[in-house]
């Protein structure tokens, strides 16, 4: 998400002046649909805290887990493509820390949809051949333990980064304020982390993306070898889908800035801005709003909680009235 910074900057930079309202309604329709989509985030994140069995069951820890990493990443993001629409600088520090958090938070969303699915495996397994085995395997600690690895991984990834980045700068002069824009191609500037970002992508999404493949065809041959309850293998087996369609989507933002370097190639200026703007709504916010989709509105236990919380927040909402 954040490599589209870069192509972004050069792009805003150069945009006729007739075209600054055009700039400014783009900035507006996004900051306005992720706004909205932070919302609904942060009350689904309350309505996981609301109920003892929200906090207790492995599935919805998990979900928290990954709602943290994607609000983060949203604002972050949120952050870093206003900084660049409206081409305001700030220093190499500042940049870096919203880089750094946005790569970091990135990271974790991946690896969580992998045990998530992981954990859906296993209790469509263990519903047919050990009925009373899920809550022994998925418990709150072993739950804390998977998302503590989770998040370790990511912090491992950010501390690669930096060192590389104390490399580099052994070897050229560092310039406090920058002169381009904060993206993560300006921060990560040099060519090594070009492979670093190919390497590391490739290798982390061909093993989630086989976590979730592998969980998928588990769930869907139980359901086919053994007289389970055909209703809710079939919601796994979507939930698996949605997952491995959320994990795609986050590929192909990760491989955005190739992708738009191409466009750059064949488009004028002015549709190209218009691209990126079509993208990042799809594939950086979109994205990280689906688990609120896939579980908000799925899951029969969130759900009438969660449109609750929604539409009731307000004194003498029509919730409130009905409710009296």
């Amino acid at each position: 998400m954040l490599s589209w910074l870069q192509p972004k900057a050069n792009i805003t930079a150069s945009v006729p002046q007739r075209e600054a309202y055009e700039i400014i309604l783009f900035a507006l329709l996004i900051l306005g649909s992720t706004c909205s989509f932070l919302y609904i985030n942060c009350v689904l994140l309350y309505t996981l805290r609301s109920k003892p069995v929200f906090c207790e069951t492995s599935r919805y820890i998990l979900l928290y887990n990954l709602l943290i990493a994607d609000t983060v990443h949203l604002i972050s993001s949120l952050l870093l493509f206003l900084l660049s629409s409206f081409k305001i600088k700030s220093t190499y520090y500042a940049c870096g820390f919203l880089v750094l958090v946005s790569v970091f938070t990135q990271s974790i969303s991946p690896l969580t949809l992998a045990v998530m699915s992981i954990e859906r495996y296993v209790a469509n397994t263990t519903a047919v051949c050990h009925p009373l085995r899920h809550a022994s395997i998925f418990t709150v600690r072993s739950t804390g333990i998977a998302i503590a690895v989770v998040w370790a991984s990511a912090v491992i990834h950010i501390l690669i980064r930096v060192f590389m980045l104390v490399y580099v700068f052994t070897k050229i002069s560092l310039n406090l304020h920058m002169n381009e824009l904060c993206s993560k191609e300006t921060f990560f500037f040099a060519p090594i982390f070009n492979d670093f970002e190919e390497a590391h992508a490739s290798t982390l999404f061909l093993s989630v993306g086989l976590a979730i493949i592998g969980s998928y065809i588990g769930v869907a041959h139980t359901a086919r070898s053994a007289s389970t309850d055909k209703v809710s293998a079939r919601k796994a087996l979507q939930t698996l889908l949605l997952h491995l369609i959320q994990l795609s989507l986050i590929l192909t933002a990760s491989m955005f800035s190739t992708i738009i370097i191409a466009i750059a190639r064949t488009e004028d200026r002015s549709t190209l801005f218009r691209i990126y703007n079509v993208c990042y709504v799809f594939l950086s916010i979109l994205p990280r709003c689906l688990s609120a989709l896939i579980y908000g509105l799925r899951d029969q236990t969130i759900r009438p909680v969660l449109v609750k919380n929604l539409c009731c927040p307000w004194k003498g909402s029509i919730c409130l009235n009905k409710s009296k």
